[in-house]
């Protein structure tokens, strides 16, 4: 690599002060999403119901799964290389469950598919924000690259059927309280029925699913693959 290319390489990285802000940000996420597995598997260990489960975890997957918006702010300026196209869907994704699901909806919240996302969601967060926490410092162990890149495999899909569980399990509940619907006549003279809504953007998953899922894939030979263990 010449002078040239190796000052290049560096200067594309996040400045120190980007640096410093990315750290904190990582280690605030990996110290939350630890927090709230922490929160499910003592709740279900101590023999806690589906009902008392959502006030449990509320306040916590709101702060932490919302705050992950700002990772769309990272991209959109370039202060982490990956593409928006990527961070988008996978961020609006859960924040729309969380917020249009199971802060709108009482079914929602004790869906079956609630614990399958929390237990998904936390375990990958953890170790996907570990990894990026280190990697900062250059510091990323073996092992944790392997997790980063691997247990999606498996909590990918669990994380996926307990969203559309809880989505599913709302829908009777929004179409006989008519939640989020605009009917009309109205002054605006539109209208929008959040049950069609909801169960279009279900089948949304179809295509969108296997476009993620086949992503990670091809980081997961990127980064563990045969070329990644000869460039070492």
């Amino acid at each position: 690599m010449t002078e040239k290319s190796a000052k290049k390489v560096k200067s594309s990285g996040p400045s120190a002060l980007g640096k410093a802000y990315l750290l904190a940000y990582n280690g605030i996420q990996t110290l939350g999403w630890s927090y709230m597995l922490l929160q499910t598997l003592t709740h279900f260990l101590n023999r806690g119901s589906l009902d008392t489960f959502w006030p449990l975890i509320k306040t916590t997957v709101v702060i932490y799964q919302n705050a992950a918006v700002l990772e769309v702010i990272h991209s959109l300026i370039g202060l982490v290389p990956s593409g928006v196209a990527v961070v988008l869907p996978q961020v609006y994704s859960r924040v729309f469950l969380v917020c249009g699901c199971l802060l709108a909806t009482e079914a929602a919240a004790v869906s079956p598919g609630l614990p399958l996302c929390i237990l998904a969601w936390s375990i990958t967060e953890i170790i996907r924000y570990a990894y990026y926490t280190l990697n900062l410092i250059n510091c990323v162990p073996q092992p944790l690259l392997f997790l980063r890149y691997s247990t999606f495999l498996i909590l990918y899909p669990i994380g996926i059927t307990g969203e559309l569980l809880c989505m599913y399990h709302s829908l009777e509940e929004i179409a006989d309280k008519q939640l989020l619907t605009i009917s009309m006549p109205n002054a605006w003279n539109v209208a929008f029925n959040y049950y069609y809504f909801l169960v279009f953007y279900m089948f949304l998953y179809i295509p969108i699913f296997p476009f993620l899922y086949g992503h990670m894939l091809a980081q997961r030979r990127k980064m563990l693959g045969k070329d990644a263990k000869k460039s070492k």
